[in-house]
Protein backbone atom coordinates (compact mmCIF):
# COMPACT_ATOMS: atom_id res chain seq x y z
CA UNK A 1 0.00 0.00 0.00
CA UNK A 2 1.17 3.51 -0.86
CA UNK A 3 0.15 6.39 1.43
CA UNK A 4 1.17 10.03 1.01
CA UNK A 5 -0.07 13.05 2.95
CA UNK A 6 0.39 16.41 1.19
CA UNK A 7 0.18 19.63 3.20
CA UNK A 8 -0.63 22.94 1.52
CA UNK A 9 1.18 25.41 3.76
CA UNK A 10 -0.62 28.62 4.60
CA UNK A 11 -4.00 26.99 4.09
CA UNK A 12 -3.21 24.16 6.52
CA UNK A 13 -4.95 21.91 3.97
CA UNK A 14 -4.25 18.18 3.87
CA UNK A 15 -4.76 16.01 0.80
CA UNK A 16 -3.91 12.35 0.50
CA UNK A 17 -2.85 9.84 -2.14
CA UNK A 18 -3.39 6.14 -1.52
CA UNK A 19 -2.40 3.41 -3.94
CA UNK A 20 -2.25 -0.33 -4.46
CA UNK A 21 -1.95 -2.75 -7.36
CA UNK A 22 -0.99 -0.08 -9.85
CA UNK A 23 -3.97 2.16 -9.03
CA UNK A 24 -4.32 5.26 -6.88
CA UNK A 25 -6.94 7.58 -5.42
CA UNK A 26 -6.53 11.18 -4.28
CA UNK A 27 -8.65 12.54 -1.45
CA UNK A 28 -9.36 16.30 -1.39
CA UNK A 29 -6.83 17.25 -4.09
CA UNK A 30 -5.64 20.82 -4.38
CA UNK A 31 -5.77 22.69 -7.66
CA UNK A 32 -2.07 22.48 -8.53
CA UNK A 33 -1.91 18.74 -9.13
CA UNK A 34 1.67 18.18 -10.25
CA UNK A 35 2.65 16.62 -6.90
CA UNK A 36 0.05 13.86 -7.30
CA UNK A 37 1.17 13.14 -10.85
CA UNK A 38 4.80 12.96 -9.72
CA UNK A 39 4.00 10.54 -6.87
CA UNK A 40 1.96 8.36 -9.23
CA UNK A 41 4.82 8.26 -11.76
CA UNK A 42 7.34 7.41 -9.05
CA UNK A 43 5.29 4.44 -7.85
CA UNK A 44 4.00 3.43 -11.32
CA UNK A 45 0.39 4.11 -10.33
CA UNK A 46 -2.56 5.15 -12.44
CA UNK A 47 -4.82 7.65 -10.67
CA UNK A 48 -8.31 6.22 -11.08
CA UNK A 49 -10.35 8.10 -8.46
CA UNK A 50 -10.56 11.56 -6.91
CA UNK A 51 -12.75 12.14 -3.85
CA UNK A 52 -14.04 15.43 -2.51
CA UNK A 53 -15.13 14.99 1.11
CA UNK A 54 -17.20 18.20 0.85
CA UNK A 55 -17.49 21.33 -1.26
CA UNK A 56 -14.73 23.15 0.71
CA UNK A 57 -14.85 26.85 1.50
CA UNK A 58 -11.22 27.87 1.88
CA UNK A 59 -9.49 26.70 -1.30
CA UNK A 60 -10.22 25.71 -4.90
CA UNK A 61 -10.59 21.95 -5.18
CA UNK A 62 -8.47 20.08 -7.70
CA UNK A 63 -10.49 17.03 -8.74
CA UNK A 64 -11.48 18.47 -12.12
CA UNK A 65 -7.87 19.41 -12.83
CA UNK A 66 -6.83 15.88 -11.90
CA UNK A 67 -9.53 14.34 -14.10
CA UNK A 68 -8.39 16.43 -17.07
CA UNK A 69 -4.86 15.12 -16.63
CA UNK A 70 -5.57 11.47 -15.79
CA UNK A 71 -9.15 10.65 -16.78
CA UNK A 72 -9.94 9.64 -13.20
CA UNK A 73 -13.49 9.46 -11.86
CA UNK A 74 -14.63 12.17 -9.44
CA UNK A 75 -16.78 11.31 -6.42
CA UNK A 76 -18.54 13.58 -3.95
CA UNK A 77 -21.42 13.61 -1.49
CA UNK A 78 -24.92 13.35 -2.95
CA UNK A 79 -26.59 16.11 -0.92
CA UNK A 80 -25.25 18.99 -3.01
CA UNK A 81 -25.87 19.53 -6.72
CA UNK A 82 -22.29 19.47 -7.98
CA UNK A 83 -22.07 20.26 -11.70
CA UNK A 84 -19.50 17.50 -12.30
CA UNK A 85 -18.48 14.09 -11.05
CA UNK A 86 -20.66 11.34 -9.58
CA UNK A 87 -22.48 11.35 -6.24
CA UNK A 88 -21.78 8.62 -3.70
CA UNK A 89 -24.01 7.45 -0.87
CA UNK A 90 -23.76 5.77 2.51
CA UNK A 91 -22.38 2.26 2.10
CA UNK A 92 -20.94 2.72 -1.40
CA UNK A 93 -17.57 1.05 -1.85
CA UNK A 94 -14.88 1.74 -4.45
CA UNK A 95 -11.80 -0.37 -5.12
CA UNK A 96 -8.23 0.82 -5.63
CA UNK A 97 -6.12 -2.29 -6.06
CA UNK A 98 -6.50 -4.21 -2.79
CA UNK A 99 -7.84 -1.10 -1.04
CA UNK A 100 -11.52 -0.72 -0.27
CA UNK A 101 -12.79 2.85 0.22
CA UNK A 102 -16.20 2.83 1.88
CA UNK A 103 -18.42 5.89 2.06
CA UNK A 104 -19.92 7.28 5.25
CA UNK A 105 -22.30 10.22 4.97
CA UNK A 106 -21.15 12.54 7.78
CA UNK A 107 -23.08 15.83 7.54
CA UNK A 108 -22.76 18.70 10.00
CA UNK A 109 -19.91 20.81 8.70
CA UNK A 110 -21.75 20.80 5.36
CA UNK A 111 -24.78 18.80 4.30
CA UNK A 112 -22.97 16.79 1.64
CA UNK A 113 -19.90 15.93 3.77
CA UNK A 114 -18.65 12.38 3.50
CA UNK A 115 -15.92 10.39 5.21
CA UNK A 116 -14.02 7.54 3.58
CA UNK A 117 -13.10 4.40 5.51
CA UNK A 118 -10.05 2.64 4.08
CA UNK A 119 -9.51 -1.11 4.41
CA UNK A 120 -6.52 -2.93 2.99
CA UNK A 121 -8.36 -6.12 2.17
CA UNK A 122 -5.15 -7.90 1.22
CA UNK A 123 -4.14 -7.67 4.87
CA UNK A 124 -7.31 -7.36 6.99
CA UNK A 125 -11.02 -6.83 6.88
CA UNK A 126 -10.81 -4.16 9.60
CA UNK A 127 -10.68 -0.41 8.98
CA UNK A 128 -7.17 1.04 8.83
CA UNK A 129 -7.83 4.73 8.19
CA UNK A 130 -10.70 7.16 7.92
CA UNK A 131 -10.53 10.32 5.83
CA UNK A 132 -12.82 12.62 7.80
CA UNK A 133 -12.79 15.81 5.72
CA UNK A 134 -13.88 18.60 8.06
CA UNK A 135 -15.93 16.42 10.41
CA UNK A 136 -13.16 15.41 12.83
CA UNK A 137 -9.76 17.06 13.28
CA UNK A 138 -6.90 16.48 15.68
CA UNK A 139 -8.12 18.18 18.85
CA UNK A 140 -11.25 19.68 17.32
CA UNK A 141 -14.28 19.10 15.11
CA UNK A 142 -15.58 21.00 12.09
CA UNK A 143 -17.26 24.38 12.29
CA UNK A 144 -21.04 24.29 11.85
CA UNK A 145 -21.86 27.93 11.15
CA UNK A 146 -22.53 27.72 7.41
CA UNK A 147 -26.26 27.24 8.02
CA UNK A 148 -27.20 30.16 10.29
CA UNK A 149 -30.92 29.50 9.82
CA UNK A 150 -30.70 26.15 11.66
CA UNK A 151 -27.60 26.10 13.89
CA UNK A 152 -28.90 23.55 16.41
CA UNK A 153 -29.90 21.12 13.67
CA UNK A 154 -26.53 21.06 11.89
CA UNK A 155 -24.62 20.85 15.19
CA UNK A 156 -26.78 17.87 16.09
CA UNK A 157 -26.04 16.31 12.70
CA UNK A 158 -22.31 16.64 13.31
CA UNK A 159 -22.68 15.06 16.77
CA UNK A 160 -24.48 12.11 15.16
CA UNK A 161 -21.85 11.82 12.42
CA UNK A 162 -19.08 11.69 14.99
CA UNK A 163 -20.65 9.38 17.56
CA UNK A 164 -22.65 7.08 15.31
CA UNK A 165 -20.43 6.92 12.22
CA UNK A 166 -16.76 7.75 12.90
CA UNK A 167 -15.95 6.92 16.52
CA UNK A 168 -17.41 3.37 16.36
CA UNK A 169 -14.83 2.44 13.70
CA UNK A 170 -12.35 1.56 16.45
CA UNK A 171 -9.71 3.20 18.61
CA UNK A 172 -6.81 2.07 16.44
CA UNK A 173 -8.13 3.62 13.24
CA UNK A 174 -5.92 6.43 11.91
CA UNK A 175 -7.75 9.74 11.42
CA UNK A 176 -6.84 11.69 8.26
CA UNK A 177 -8.54 15.11 8.39
CA UNK A 178 -8.65 17.68 5.59
CA UNK A 179 -6.97 20.35 7.72
CA UNK A 180 -4.29 20.80 10.36
CA UNK A 181 -3.42 23.49 12.88
CA UNK A 182 -3.97 27.04 11.63
CA UNK A 183 -6.97 26.31 9.41
CA UNK A 184 -10.00 28.59 9.57
CA UNK A 185 -12.24 25.51 9.38
CA UNK A 186 -11.91 24.77 13.10
CA UNK A 187 -11.43 26.69 16.31
CA UNK A 188 -8.62 24.84 18.08
CA UNK A 189 -7.14 22.31 15.64
CA UNK A 190 -4.01 20.69 17.04
CA UNK A 191 -0.84 20.65 14.98
CA UNK A 192 -0.36 16.87 15.07
CA UNK A 193 1.03 14.97 12.07
CA UNK A 194 -1.03 11.89 12.94
CA UNK A 195 -3.86 10.97 15.28
CA UNK A 196 -6.23 8.06 15.90
CA UNK A 197 -9.82 7.67 16.96
CA UNK A 198 -8.68 6.38 20.36
CA UNK A 199 -6.38 9.32 20.92
CA UNK A 200 -9.10 11.78 19.95
CA UNK A 201 -11.61 10.10 22.27
CA UNK A 202 -9.12 10.55 25.08
CA UNK A 203 -7.90 14.08 24.36
CA UNK A 204 -10.39 15.92 22.12
CA UNK A 205 -12.55 18.07 24.44
CA UNK A 206 -15.47 18.20 22.00
CA UNK A 207 -15.85 14.42 21.91
CA UNK A 208 -16.37 14.20 25.68
CA UNK A 209 -19.48 16.40 25.63
CA UNK A 210 -22.96 14.96 25.79
CA UNK A 211 -25.24 15.90 22.89
CA UNK A 212 -26.91 18.96 24.42
CA UNK A 213 -23.64 20.46 25.63
CA UNK A 214 -22.01 19.76 22.26
CA UNK A 215 -24.78 21.57 20.41
CA UNK A 216 -24.63 24.55 22.77
CA UNK A 217 -20.85 24.73 22.38
CA UNK A 218 -21.01 24.65 18.59
CA UNK A 219 -23.83 27.20 18.37
CA UNK A 220 -21.87 29.57 20.62
CA UNK A 221 -18.69 29.40 18.52
CA UNK A 222 -17.70 32.44 16.50
CA UNK A 223 -15.49 31.91 13.48
CA UNK A 224 -14.06 34.31 10.93
CA UNK A 225 -15.85 34.25 7.59
CA UNK A 226 -13.43 35.54 4.92
CA UNK A 227 -15.23 37.14 1.98
CA UNK A 228 -13.60 34.77 -0.51
CA UNK A 229 -15.45 31.80 0.98
CA UNK A 230 -18.48 32.54 -1.19
CA UNK A 231 -16.32 32.44 -4.33
CA UNK A 232 -14.76 29.12 -3.25
CA UNK A 233 -18.20 27.60 -2.69
CA UNK A 234 -19.34 28.68 -6.16
CA UNK A 235 -16.20 27.48 -7.93
CA UNK A 236 -16.19 24.18 -6.08
CA UNK A 237 -19.86 23.51 -6.77
CA UNK A 238 -19.80 24.50 -10.44
CA UNK A 239 -16.21 23.50 -11.18
CA UNK A 240 -13.21 25.86 -11.47
CA UNK A 241 -11.76 26.76 -14.87
CA UNK A 242 -8.63 24.95 -16.03
CA UNK A 243 -5.44 26.15 -14.39
CA UNK A 244 -3.01 27.83 -16.77
CA UNK A 245 0.26 25.92 -17.06
CA UNK A 246 3.08 26.29 -16.45
CA UNK A 247 2.54 28.12 -13.17
CA UNK A 248 4.54 31.29 -13.63
CA UNK A 249 4.28 35.06 -13.49
CA UNK A 250 5.11 37.37 -16.40
CA UNK A 251 7.76 39.99 -15.73
CA UNK A 252 6.40 43.53 -16.04
CA UNK A 253 8.34 46.71 -16.72
CA UNK A 254 7.79 49.86 -14.66
CA UNK A 255 5.89 51.36 -17.60
CA UNK A 256 3.61 48.33 -17.79
CA UNK A 257 2.92 48.48 -14.05
CA UNK A 258 2.08 52.18 -14.31
CA UNK A 259 -0.29 51.50 -17.21
CA UNK A 260 -2.00 48.71 -15.28
CA UNK A 261 -2.38 50.94 -12.22
CA UNK A 262 -4.17 53.51 -14.35
CA UNK A 263 -6.61 50.74 -15.30
CA UNK A 264 -7.28 49.98 -11.64
CA UNK A 265 -4.74 47.24 -11.02
CA UNK A 266 -4.10 46.33 -7.40
CA UNK A 267 -0.44 46.15 -6.39
CA UNK A 268 0.33 43.45 -3.81
CA UNK A 269 3.67 43.81 -2.06
CA UNK A 270 4.87 40.44 -0.69
CA UNK A 271 8.10 41.55 1.00
CA UNK A 272 8.80 41.71 4.73
CA UNK A 273 7.07 44.33 6.92
CA UNK A 274 10.36 46.19 7.39
CA UNK A 275 11.03 46.29 3.65
CA UNK A 276 7.50 47.49 2.92
CA UNK A 277 7.76 50.20 5.57
CA UNK A 278 11.05 51.44 4.12
CA UNK A 279 9.56 51.99 0.67
CA UNK A 280 6.79 50.66 -1.55
CA UNK A 281 4.68 51.48 -4.58
CA UNK A 282 2.09 53.97 -3.23
CA UNK A 283 -1.30 52.40 -2.66
CA UNK A 284 0.06 48.86 -2.40
CA UNK A 285 -1.53 46.28 -0.16
CA UNK A 286 1.09 44.47 1.87
CA UNK A 287 0.73 40.72 2.43
CA UNK A 288 4.01 39.02 3.16
CA UNK A 289 4.93 36.06 0.93
CA UNK A 290 4.12 33.28 3.40
CA UNK A 291 0.86 34.99 4.37
CA UNK A 292 -0.69 35.05 0.91
CA UNK A 293 -2.68 31.83 1.33
CA UNK A 294 -4.07 32.96 4.66
CA UNK A 295 -4.90 36.60 3.89
CA UNK A 296 -5.21 37.26 0.15
CA UNK A 297 -8.81 36.09 0.25
CA UNK A 298 -9.70 38.80 2.78
CA UNK A 299 -8.45 41.77 0.79
CA UNK A 300 -8.15 41.02 -2.94
CA UNK A 301 -10.89 40.75 -5.55
CA UNK A 302 -11.41 38.48 -8.52
CA UNK A 303 -12.14 41.14 -11.13
CA UNK A 304 -9.35 43.66 -11.69
CA UNK A 305 -5.73 42.89 -12.53
CA UNK A 306 -3.23 42.14 -9.76
CA UNK A 307 0.46 43.05 -9.88
CA UNK A 308 2.95 41.45 -7.48
CA UNK A 309 5.98 43.32 -6.11
CA UNK A 310 8.83 41.41 -4.46
CA UNK A 311 12.49 42.02 -3.75
CA UNK A 312 14.27 39.46 -5.91
CA UNK A 313 11.34 37.65 -7.59
CA UNK A 314 12.41 34.27 -6.25
CA UNK A 315 10.11 31.23 -6.61
CA UNK A 316 7.50 33.00 -8.71
CA UNK A 317 5.84 29.64 -9.38
CA UNK A 318 5.36 29.21 -5.63
CA UNK A 319 3.72 32.63 -5.42
CA UNK A 320 1.48 31.75 -8.34
CA UNK A 321 0.44 28.52 -6.60
CA UNK A 322 -0.75 30.39 -3.53
CA UNK A 323 -2.91 32.68 -5.64
CA UNK A 324 -4.20 29.80 -7.78
CA UNK A 325 -5.28 27.78 -4.73
CA UNK A 326 -7.59 30.66 -3.83
CA UNK A 327 -8.92 31.09 -7.36
CA UNK A 328 -7.04 34.29 -8.19
CA UNK A 329 -6.41 33.80 -11.89
CA UNK A 330 -6.33 37.56 -12.53
CA UNK A 331 -2.60 38.05 -11.94
CA UNK A 332 -1.03 40.27 -14.59
CA UNK A 333 2.54 39.62 -13.50
CA UNK A 334 5.40 40.62 -11.25
CA UNK A 335 7.47 43.83 -11.36
CA UNK A 336 10.69 42.86 -13.09
CA UNK A 337 13.72 43.38 -10.85
CA UNK A 338 11.62 43.87 -7.74
CA UNK A 339 10.84 47.05 -5.85
CA UNK A 340 14.28 48.58 -6.41
CA UNK A 341 13.49 48.77 -10.11
CA UNK A 342 10.61 51.08 -9.20
CA UNK A 343 12.79 53.16 -6.88
CA UNK A 344 15.62 53.49 -9.42
CA UNK A 345 13.09 54.71 -11.99
CA UNK A 346 12.52 57.76 -9.73
CA UNK A 347 8.86 56.86 -9.28
CA UNK A 348 6.93 58.01 -6.16
CA UNK A 349 7.60 55.89 -3.07
CA UNK A 350 5.34 55.37 -0.07
CA UNK A 351 6.63 54.67 3.44
CA UNK A 352 5.24 53.61 6.82
CA UNK A 353 6.64 54.73 10.14
CA UNK A 354 7.97 51.98 12.43
CA UNK A 355 8.45 51.73 16.19
CA UNK A 356 10.14 49.23 18.42
CA UNK A 357 8.34 47.88 21.47
CA UNK A 358 10.60 50.14 23.54
CA UNK A 359 9.20 53.16 21.71
CA UNK A 360 5.71 51.88 22.42
CA UNK A 361 6.46 51.30 26.12
CA UNK A 362 7.83 54.82 26.50
CA UNK A 363 4.72 56.38 24.95
CA UNK A 364 1.99 54.04 26.22
CA UNK A 365 -0.93 56.04 27.55
CA UNK A 366 -0.30 59.08 25.34
CA UNK A 367 -3.82 60.29 24.41
CA UNK A 368 -2.67 61.23 20.90
CA UNK A 369 -2.09 57.54 20.13
CA UNK A 370 -4.62 54.91 19.02
CA UNK A 371 -3.31 51.41 19.71
CA UNK A 372 -4.87 48.93 17.28
CA UNK A 373 -4.35 45.26 18.21
CA UNK A 374 -4.89 43.05 15.14
CA UNK A 375 -4.40 39.56 16.57
CA UNK A 376 -7.04 36.87 16.44
CA UNK A 377 -9.27 36.33 19.45
CA UNK A 378 -7.53 33.18 20.81
CA UNK A 379 -4.09 34.83 20.89
CA UNK A 380 -5.56 38.05 22.27
CA UNK A 381 -7.05 36.09 25.16
CA UNK A 382 -4.15 33.71 25.78
CA UNK A 383 -1.21 36.09 25.46
CA UNK A 384 -2.85 39.08 27.07
CA UNK A 385 -3.06 42.60 25.76
CA UNK A 386 -1.88 46.15 26.39
CA UNK A 387 -3.94 48.67 28.40
CA UNK A 388 -6.10 50.99 26.36
CA UNK A 389 -5.85 49.01 23.14
CA UNK A 390 -8.59 48.61 20.52
CA UNK A 391 -8.91 45.03 19.37
CA UNK A 392 -10.05 43.98 15.90
CA UNK A 393 -8.87 40.96 13.93
CA UNK A 394 -6.89 42.02 10.87
CA UNK A 395 -9.26 40.16 8.56
CA UNK A 396 -12.06 42.47 9.70
CA UNK A 397 -10.09 45.71 9.62
CA UNK A 398 -11.96 47.13 6.64
CA UNK A 399 -15.26 47.20 8.53
CA UNK A 400 -13.47 48.84 11.48
CA UNK A 401 -11.71 51.62 9.55
CA UNK A 402 -14.66 53.97 9.98
CA UNK A 403 -14.09 53.83 13.75
CA UNK A 404 -10.41 54.75 13.58
CA UNK A 405 -9.77 58.43 14.43
CA UNK A 406 -7.72 59.94 11.58
CA UNK A 407 -6.35 62.74 13.77
CA UNK A 408 -4.46 60.30 16.00
CA UNK A 409 -1.29 58.33 15.42
CA UNK A 410 -2.47 54.78 14.63
CA UNK A 411 -0.16 52.17 16.18
CA UNK A 412 -0.63 48.79 14.47
CA UNK A 413 0.22 45.93 16.83
CA UNK A 414 -0.17 42.16 16.38
CA UNK A 415 1.72 38.90 17.00
CA UNK A 416 5.03 39.83 15.38
CA UNK A 417 4.37 42.78 13.06
CA UNK A 418 3.15 40.98 9.93
CA UNK A 419 -0.59 41.46 10.38
CA UNK A 420 0.15 45.01 11.51
CA UNK A 421 1.77 45.74 8.17
CA UNK A 422 -1.32 44.48 6.31
CA UNK A 423 -3.50 46.83 8.34
CA UNK A 424 -1.08 49.73 7.90
CA UNK A 425 -1.12 49.32 4.12
CA UNK A 426 -4.94 49.33 4.09
CA UNK A 427 -5.09 52.40 6.32
CA UNK A 428 -2.66 54.24 4.06
CA UNK A 429 -4.79 53.32 1.03
CA UNK A 430 -7.76 54.87 2.82
CA UNK A 431 -5.88 58.15 3.26
CA UNK A 432 -4.62 57.81 6.84
CA UNK A 433 -1.28 59.58 7.11
CA UNK A 434 -0.37 58.91 10.75
CA UNK A 435 0.25 55.17 10.73
CA UNK A 436 2.97 53.29 12.61
CA UNK A 437 3.82 49.57 12.64
CA UNK A 438 5.21 48.17 15.88
CA UNK A 439 7.89 45.78 14.62
CA UNK A 440 8.06 42.55 16.60
CA UNK A 441 4.77 43.46 18.33
CA UNK A 442 3.67 41.04 21.06
CA UNK A 443 6.54 38.62 20.48
CA UNK A 444 9.04 41.42 21.12
CA UNK A 445 6.94 42.94 23.92
CA UNK A 446 6.98 39.67 25.87
CA UNK A 447 10.67 39.09 25.09
CA UNK A 448 11.41 42.50 26.61
CA UNK A 449 9.57 41.45 29.77
CA UNK A 450 6.98 44.20 29.55
CA UNK A 451 3.65 43.63 31.35
CA UNK A 452 0.35 42.64 29.77
CA UNK A 453 -3.20 42.56 30.99
CA UNK A 454 -5.18 39.34 31.02
CA UNK A 455 -8.87 38.94 31.54
CA UNK A 456 -9.65 36.97 34.69
CA UNK A 457 -12.58 34.69 35.32
CA UNK A 458 -16.03 36.14 35.12
CA UNK A 459 -16.46 38.61 37.97
CA UNK A 460 -12.71 38.97 38.64
CA UNK A 461 -10.72 42.14 38.20
CA UNK A 462 -8.35 42.15 35.22
CA UNK A 463 -5.06 40.51 36.08
CA UNK A 464 -1.68 41.92 35.11
CA UNK A 465 1.20 39.64 34.15
CA UNK A 466 4.74 40.76 33.64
Amino acid sequence: MIFEKLVSEGLAHNSYLVGSGGEAAVIDPRRDIDIYLEIARRHELRITHAFETHRNEDYVIGSLELARATGCDIHHGAKLDFRYGSPVHEGDSLRVGSLDLRVLETPGHTEESISLVLLDTGVSGSPLMVFTGDALFAGDVGRTDFYPDRPEQVAGELYHSLHQKILPLGDGVIVCPAHGGGSVCGAEISDLPLTTIGYEKETNPLLGLERGAFIRRKVAERHHFPPYFSMMEKLNRDGPPPLACPLSLRNLTVAEVKALRKKGALVVDIRSPAAFAGGHVPGSIHIWRDGLSAFAGYFLDYEGPIVVVDDFNADLAGIRRQFARLGFDNLSGCLEGGFMTWAKAAEPVGTVRTWTVHDLKANLGDPSLYLLDLRDEPNYRKQGHLPGDHHVYVGEIRSHICKVPPEKEILCFCDAGYKSSIAASLLRREGFTKVTVVLGSMAAWLKAGYPVEKEGKEGDEPATQG
